[in-house]
């Protein structure tokens, strides 16, 4: 049995010179017993072997993996790591096998160290220090970390606070940063500290960002553990925040001001304005007139121009689609592109006949991105479906149609209030505000749109909504 006991200071090159000459040495992981710091030796074990012949070359995963593991508190860690270098010898792809349990193991404990190392650096508080003499300020603190990290993350420090003398005190181990070196020594008890005026800034600090409106303990001591905040200055002022939060959001809330800023004014002056446009509703070319003015969102900004409903006046069918693709910006004519011809095909199966129905399109204008000479179709949002909807509502009470056929989500939400689950509710009939029964069902550009094999199918299904349009017609 050989016994291998590591420093506190500088153990991973301690442990990684004991690994190579275990290893040179062809001694089995089940033959070493490891420690860290003086301890008592194993009075059977033999002596440690040097480090012999070329430097072991091991993937640089593991090196990593390593310079994490042993800073952690787990009395099994060295045994640990040195086990998976063994297997490494045999096996030198295992460091690509997440599925192993010895590196899935391992692999924790670097999340638990590095995890602890951020915490260390958020967490440690400087208090300053009288030092006669000094040319310097100087500082110092204590903390207590989870695992032994004070060494691996004392460069933090000494880049953070280069100019200044600290020291930072742990239960395992002390650091020294003076005139611009680092000295690691061995652990002291815990010095007494003075407050200083640094104590009344974190204070400070942290009674501005806490925000009693969104107070949520769990998540903040997952954050900030509770095991730390008895070092830490405005740890103090949490359970006073925590109970006061609610009468302190309240008083937020009424001292908000009741009256909207200036420019907050202008935009809804501006938006009042755009929606002033009022069509006489007893005048069909007025409304086509109206529309090609219409600002009410942005799509107007780019589509060719609006595209107005057309058909019979006293259709008793109205048709509405989505909106207007390509073909129909450019010819401004509802349903005229591929999906439009789509749908007169299926039409012409069920004996629907177009041309004594109204047909017309929730969004008036067409919204697309450019792809270099292409435009490529976009879904209107929820703001575009609402805005359109006030010259929907004008065609339907210029109509007064007997049924309604809403071909797609953006017509279903214009009519029903509701986009949702329409493959579900494809076929149903329901109604709109003014008690006008719609039909729903898809769009014919979703048929476009599937693979040849699916196509047939869904095609069927919608000839199925046409052909019930036309029952409901016939029974009213």
């Amino acid at each position: 049995m050989r016994h291998v006991a590591l420093p506190e200071i500088a153990t991973f090159d301690a442990w990684r010179d004991a690994a190579r000459g275990l290893l040179g040495a062809d001694v089995p992981p089940e033959d070493v017993l490891w420690s860290r710091g003086e301890g008592e030796g194993d009075l059977f074990a033999e002596p440690l072997p040097p480090v012999q012949g070329a430097p072991l070359s091991v993937p640089r995963g593991f090196v990593d993996l390593a310079r994490m593991v042993v800073w952690h508190r787990d009395p099994e860690r060295f045994a640990r790591l040195y086990a998976l270098l063994w297997a490494l010898r045999r096996t030198p792809r295992l460091m690509d096998d997440r599925g192993d349990a010895r590196i899935a193991r391992l692999s924790g404990m670097a999340k638990e160290v590095s995890r602890g190392k951020h915490k260390m650096t958020a967490f440690v508080r400087f208090r300053e220090i009288d030092q006669p003499g000094a040319n310097r300020r100087r500082f110092a603190a204590w903390f207590e970390p989870s695992h032994y990290i004070l060494e691996p993350t004392a460069p933090f420090f000494t880049k953070r606070f280069g100019d200044m003398d600290w020291s930072i005190f742990t239960p395992d181990l002390s650091a020294h940063f003076n005139g611009g070196d680092l000295r690691l020594a061995p652990a002291v008890p815990r010095p007494e500290f003075g407050e200083d005026a640094t104590e009344d800034l974190w204070r400070t600090y942290f009674r501005n960002i806490f925000n009693p409106a969104r107070v949520k303990i769990k998540a903040m001591q997952a954050e900030m553990p509770k095991k730390y905040w008895h070092n830490l200055p405005e740890a103090e002022l949490i359970p006073e925040m925590i109970a006061t939060a609610h009468a302190r959001a309240r008083a937020m809330a009424e001292a908000a001001p009741s009256i909207p800023p200036l420019r907050a004014e202008a935009i809804t002056e501006r938006l009042s304005e755009a929606r002033k446009v009022a069509p006489p509703v007893a005048d069909r070319d007025r409304l086509t007139v109206e529309l090609q003015n219409c600002r009410r969102c942005p799509l107007w900004e780019n589509a060719t121009q609006a595209v107005p409903g057309e058909g019979p006046d006293d259709a008793r069918l109205m048709i509405v689609g989505e909106q207007p693709g390509d073909h129909e910006d450019l010819a401004g004519r509802p349903f005229v592109g591929p999906a439009g011809q789509m749908f007169d095909r299926v039409a012409a199966r069920v004996g629907l006949d177009r041309s004594e129905a109204y047909v017309t399109n929730a969004v008036k204008h067409f919204k697309f991105a450019p792809r270099g000479k292409r435009r490529i179709h976009q879904a209107p949002n929820r703001g575009e479906v609402q805005q359109c909807r006030w010259w929907l509502d004008h065609e339907r009470r210029l109509l007064k149609p007997d049924l309604i056929l809403a071909m797609g989500a953006s017509a279903a939400e214009s009519l029903t209030g509701d986009r949702r689950d329409l493959m579900r509710r494809r076929g149903r009939v329901e109604t709109a505000e003014d008690g006008t029964p719609v039909l729903l069902t898809v769009h014919p550009s979703y048929l476009l749109r599937l693979p040849v094999a699916e196509r047939p199918v869904a095609e069927a299904l919608f000839e199925a909504d046409l052909q019930k349009a036309v029952a409901l017609l016939a029974a009213a």
